[in-house]
């Protein structure tokens, strides 16, 4: 027999039975099989290639097996390969008896992340058990005088096993007297009867022996037997009857000893010793007689044990009922065990995080709970929950399972632990209820990132500012706590015009200030965007930006730009204007621009020099120069004009240009052209050349000349006229004032022309400007100091220069940016130097001796066309206001010296005179408003010369990087003058 069982364990063959996958793909049962009577060590399934984890992974996850109710383990979990394996011998008739299922039933638990599946394992039946019968003889009473075909119910056969390995058929041993019929139950047994086929006879034989085989149907077939002894008595013709064939009844569970199940009655029709009836139970497991037994005598079947429903819900036994001469019946009688709320129900805690983050998210799951009542239907149903105070709650998950989650954020700065007690009641009657408490701790994380008190910031920085000065502050707070609340600043790498941020900007990483690196500048860019990270030290470090915007303020620091007349080479830019034009007549324009912006460019235009100051005026804010009388036959041809350009930055910034106007109707009447200023060139030399001789003759007045400029420095000389007038400072508001006087502005502006001591002619000139409020009408000024004669003396390196000066170096057309000014759209970018251009105007004191002119100079003009000019006050600020005492005259000796710096220069020029010009000179291209201009009273219109139409030249360099100018040559004979003349007609 142990044989046999070996062969079907080995025979055996294991598969997986599914794999289900729950909702949420949290939970899921698996099932399995695995056949009884198994080996130690017999793999049952792969638990981690059904997961789809490797075993090291497997492992990892710390899974284990928790039991349902089984006392006994028997399957454990192999880690290191993932496999399901039996650890204890399995009996199935032991585990479940006659129940047609047996499976046993864990948790599989694994962790990180949290997961619970249900594993059943169905323990399969194996044919490991013979047929039994209750005893191993079995002895018969017949009558000689029983009928043929009489039927002697048999014992039963027991066989442990189910379905097919359980009794499937009986065999009788060949005999002459009986034949064996088999009948099935109603619960598909079989039990079997001795049918007589030829009549006994007592006188022959008095006993029979027969032997009854019992077989089943499992794999190899197993068999049992018994012998059956018979023994033929004189005739008892009635057996006992039962009044039912089946007795069915129910008992409550926990019923008290002694208490009567049933009674089964049998009778018979005998009488005396053949008709009494004695009752035993024929076939009975060895549970049942534990707890039930029968009264032979009365056939009352009592409880003799404990009756519980949870380990047993019904019996089945089989009564026999016998009388005096052995004729014997069977009954069965079947007992159903019903239920009583008579269990609580147990809480089991499969898996708990005992510490929790306060960073996880509402419906967290915290731990697995699971809750079992062994009673049955209602009884069983349980309710589970917490208390309300707590941010915590149980979903319920799969039967009689509930997760703990968390329904809100937690905060350990607030709550740091929880106590949860967990109620389980059930729905029996009366309800039975246990509870368990669990305790859960909240851990700190780097859970707040820094926040700033702005959600952006600004800051205002004035261009050229110092590098390094700071900007301004940010401050960022983190309620973490220690180094979690930590705060570092960094600045985010970014790009401000394809340079990185960190050229421009420093932050300091503990206090939030932000630095400047370099120095701005206005005109290259005038704001720009960086963000700032705040980091704290947690781990991992959280952080939060800010954007900070640079917004970069103008600097009057970038002097006008004349676009137009531009300087083309050695030619002059010459405008040609009609004799017959009228008074207001358009004659040409200057267009300039200005790198800065707001009033710092707001720019206005001034004739501070012409050959005839009457005859042209220019429109202070457009450039237009326009002809303010009519022209007539005795206006000279050539006529010069320069043309300051001034911005409203405080302090303003100037910058100057020569017009060359031709009044001519046609090309034909034009003149040679030659430098304008070369006959006013002339007459300068002549007077050098006489101060020359002068210096020489009169050395020694010279000496007696220094020894009066030391007697007249005791006294207040007089240089145009006396008086002691003291000159009130004005404020001079960001505006435009007009120049003719019309009224239109709140300040109108005269000019006029004053000769130095020793003028001969008006070609030494300075211009001042007055407001018609800075001097009373009955005060007279005060006489200079040398400094401001010195000042006001033009260069005469200049006087012969026609050709208009190039721009400063501090200016340059770029593609990078656009801007408009007064007269158009340009772009400029700025560069600082610390030399100006002669055409902005500003003075300088060379080394060579020679003097320019000077915007820094304030300009104070009086109704009677006197002017005032000093040095600007120190510490002015950009304001416009009024100069303080009027410097003192020079005296003779300087003014001597002076003189004989500027011979000695001209001198060197002369010696290089030549023709400059030729006859056919370029004409530059003016710009379209001057094309189809119609001058009242005249039948011409100003058209453009084909030349005109050619494109405008771009703006040149700065100085440095221009050719070399030529040094005029000596002026022409009027043989050479000739000689050009016919050539120019050729």
């Amino acid at each position: 027999m142990m044989m046999d069982t070996r062969l079907s364990v080995s025979a055996f063959v294991l598969s997986s039975v599914f794999f289900l996958v729950l909702p949420r793909n949290t939970y899921g049962d698996m099932g399995y099989s695995a056949p009884e009577e198994a080996k130690r060590g017999f793999v049952i399934g792969n638990i981690a290639k059904d997961l789809g984890l490797d075993a090291k992974r497997f492992s990892d996850r710390k899974a284990r097996l928790d039991m349902d109710g089984i006392s006994q383990r028997y399957c454990d979990i192999n880690l290191a390969a993932g496999n399901l394996i039996v650890t204890e011998r399995i009996d199935r008739e032991e585990l479940c008896g006659s129940k047609l299922t047996c499976a046993l039933k864990y948790e599989l638990v694994l962790e990180n992340p949290l997961e619970l599946h249900r594993i059943t394992v169905q323990i399969q039946d194996v044919n490991d058990n013979s047929p039994r019968f209750p005893n191993e003889r079995m002895n018969l009473e017949i009558r000689e005088s029983a009928d043929k075909g009489e039927r002697f119910p048999l014992d039963e056969a027991h066989d442990s096993d189910i379905g097919l390995n359980t009794v499937q058929s009986y065999t009788l041993d060949r005999n002459e007297h009986f034949v064996l019929a088999v009948h099935a139950n109603s619960d598909g047994g079989k039990y079997s009867e001795l049918v007589l086929e030829k009549e006994l006879d007592r006188e022959k034989q008095e006993e029979v022996t027969l032997l009854l085989t019992a077989v089943d149907g499992g794999t190899p077939q197993r068999s049992g037997t018994v012998v059956i002894h018979v023994t033929v008595l004189d005739a008892n013709d009635n057996k006992p009857l039962f009044s039912q064939d089946v007795y069915r009844v129910s008992l409550t569970e926990n019923s008290p000893v002694d208490y009567v199940v049933v009674t089964v009655s049998a009778t018979d029709a005998d009488k005396g010793a053949n008709g009494e009836v004695t009752y035993d139970f024929s076939s009975i497991s060895a549970k049942a007689s534990t707890v039930f037994s029968i009264d032979k005598g009365t056939g009352v079947i009592r409880v003799v044990g404990p009756v519980d429903f949870e380990e047993r819900t019904d019996y089945e036994m089989r009564v026999q009922a016998k009388d005096g001469s052995g004729l014997a019946s069977n009954t069965k009688v079947i007992i159903d065990i019903t239920d009583i709320n008579d269990n609580a129900p147990a809480i089991f805690i499969k898996s708990l995080s005992n510490l929790i983050p306060e960073n996880v998210l509402p419906g967290t799951e915290v731990g697995i709970i699971n809750v079992q009542d062994k009673d049955s239907e209602g009884n069983r149903q349980v309710r589970c929950s917490i208390q309300q105070n707590v941010p915590f709650k149980l979903n319920p998950s799969i039967k009689n399972y509930y997760s703990l989650v968390t329904t809100s954020e937690l905060d350990r700065e607030k709550i740091s632990d929880y106590n949860i007690t967990i109620t389980a009641t059930d729905e029996g009657s009366p309800p039975l209820s246990s509870s368990t408490k669990i305790h859960v701790s909240v851990s700190d994380v780097n859970d707040n990132p820094p926040a700033f008190e702005e959600q952006s910031y600004s800051s205002y920085v004035t261009e050229n500012n110092k590098p390094g000065s700071s900007m301004c502050s940010l401050t960022a707070r983190d309620p973490d706590w220690r180094q979690n609340g930590t705060v570092v600043y960094s600045l985010l790498p970014s790009d401000v015009n394809g340079v990185p941020v960190s050229s421009f900007l420093s932050i300091n990483g503990e206090t939030g200030v932000i630095h400047a690196v370099k120095s701005f500048d206005y005109e290259q860019f005038r704001s720009f965007k960086v963000h700032v990270v705040a980091r704290d030290n947690g781990s991992p470090p959280l952080s939060s930006n800010v954007t900070v915007s640079v917004f970069i303020t103008d600097e009057n620091d970038n002097s006008p730009q004349i676009l137009y007349p531009a300087p083309a080479g050695n030619s002059l830019m010459t405008e040609m204007v009609p004799k017959a034009a009228l008074a207001g007549s358009l004659v040409s324009k200057v267009i300039a621009v200005d790198a800065d912006s707001g009033q710092n460019a707001w720019l206005s235009y001034h004739i501070v020099k012409s050959t005839d100051p009457g005859l042209f005026t220019i429109a202070l804010h457009s450039g237009e120069i326009r002809a303010q009388r009519d022209i007539s036959e005795s206006d000279s041809m050539k006529q010069n004009l320069v043309i300051s350009v001034k911005d409203n930055g405080q302090p303003s910034l100037s910058t100057t240009c020569d017009v060359y106007l031709l009044i001519s109707d046609n090309l034909a009447e034009v003149p040679e052209l030659k430098d304008m200023t070369y006959e006013n060139s002339s007459k300068l030399t002549s007077y050098l050349i006489i101060g020359l001789v002068s210096v020489s003759t009169f050395f020694l007045t010279f000496i007696i000349l220094i020894l009066a400029v030391k007697f007249c420095r005791s006294r207040k000389p007089r240089m145009l006229f006396d008086g002691a007038v003291a000159i009130p400072s004005a404020y001079f508001p960001p505006n435009y004032a007009e120049v003719d006087g019309a009224g239109t502005l709140r300040s109108s502006y005269n000019y006029d022309a004053y000769l130095t001591t020793g003028s001969r002619t008006s070609d030494f000139k300075f211009v001042r400007s007055y407001n018609d409020s800075t001097l009373p009408a009955d005060l007279t000024l005060k006489r200079s100091q040398i400094e401001g004669l010195g000042e006001s003396i033009v260069n005469l390196n200049n006087v012969g220069n026609t050709e208009q000066k190039p721009p400063n170096n501090d200016w340059r057309f770029t593609q990078q940016g656009q801007r408009p000014g007064p007269s158009g759209q340009y772009r400029l970018v700025p560069h600082y130097s610390t030399q100006r251009s002669n055409n902005t105007g500003t003075t300088d004191r060379q080394n060579n001796g020679t003097y320019r002119y000077s915007t820094s100079t304030q300009q104070r003009w009086t109704p009677y066309g006197k002017a005032r000019a000093g040095p600007h006050p120190e510490g002015a600020g950009g304001a416009i206001v009024g100069t303080g005492p009027w410097p003192n005259p020079p005296t003779e000796a300087e003014q001597l010296q002076a003189l004989m710096a500027a011979a000695n220069e001209v001198s060197e020029a002369t010696a290089t005179l030549g023709p400059r010009y030729n006859a056919q000179f370029p004409m530059q291209h003016v710009p379209d408003y001057r094309q189809n201009v119609y001058i009242p009273g005249s039948t011409a219109t100003l058209t453009a010369n084909p030349q005109q139409m050619m494109p405008q030249p771009a703006l040149q360099g700065p100085p440095q990087a221009m050719p070399q100018v030529d040094v005029p040559n000596a002026a022409q004979t009027p043989a050479s003058k000739k000689k050009s003349t016919k050539k120019d007609k050729k």
